[in-house]
């Protein structure tokens, strides 16, 4: 065998066909028909499984079967082989995919039955603090720090929310956050309660409505972690608790 067929051996078990099926395949494309025998003085697949792999052939639409004594074989055209083994790779692919995508959706709908979930990293906290102020319908309670938490995309979607009628507030005690925010049309900015002035650590708070709730620190590198939860009784729990400590002080 020489390295090119080897070569194309292996690209049409890589299309799905066995390592004898590329090999009687291509004996039939060189003989042009032929009988198993004919097959198995070409290639070094057994005369005995020829026939089961000419009838797999056949059941892929690779080759016809004209009944004769002996039986002989004859290969589709090349061009009618390739759109063959195309459409059944196309096939396998949506089939592939058709799965993937169902698992991803299982997934996500296991995801919103659970409590409570930890993200790392600025880039994921500022996404789903996208998606949580996004979806709210009543009410928005934002606060932070720090000016580089306030990303466009925020801004954008806070101002969105004001304009569907939700009250949407700011709380920050840098001047910079709360006049880049209170801009805004429909959003209101005020300064945060003075016990917690002291907080160097927290990195932003965000409320939707009554169900979800997003908590987030940043370390001392700049690095942030944030814990968050929607439409869960842990959400709504907490959040309760955050508002009652703040009416205490």
């Amino acid at each position: 065998m020489t390295g090119d067929e080897s070569a194309a051996i292996d690209a049409f078990e890589r299309l799905g066909l066995t390592s004898y099926e590329a090999k009687v395949f291509i004996a039939l494309q060189q003989l042009g028909s032929g009988t198993a025998r004919d097959v198995a003085r070409t290639t070094d697949v057994p005369r005995s499984q020829v026939y089961s792999v000419a009838e797999s052939l056949e059941e892929r639409g690779l080759l016809a079967v004209q009944q004769a004594s002996p039986i002989r074989y004859r290969p589709v055209s090349i061009e009618e082989a390739q759109t063959t083994l195309r459409n059944r790779f196309e096939r396998e692919q949506e089939r592939a995919f058709d799965y993937v995508e169902q698992v991803k959706r299982d997934s996500v709908e296991e995801e919103t039955q659970e409590d409570i979930w930890t993200i790392r990293g600025r880039e994921r906290v500022d996404d789903r603090v996208v998606d949580l102020v996004s979806n709210a319908e009543e009410r928005i309670l934002f606060g932070t720090r720090l000016p580089d938490l306030v990303t466009p995309a925020l801004g954008e979607a806070l101002e969105s929310r004001a304009a569907e009628n939700v009250a949407v507030t700011v709380v920050s005690r840098d001047e910079g956050v709360r006049d880049r925010l209170g801009s805004l049309e429909g959003v209101t900015a005020e300064l945060p309660p003075t016990h917690r002035e002291d907080d160097e650590r927290s990195g932003r708070i965000l409320i939707v409505d009554d169900d979800a709730l997003l908590l987030s620190v940043v370390d001392d590198s700049g690095g942030e972690t944030a814990i968050w939860s929607s439409g869960s009784l842990f959400a709504s729990v907490l959040i309760q608790l955050i508002e009652a400590s703040e009416e205490i002080r």
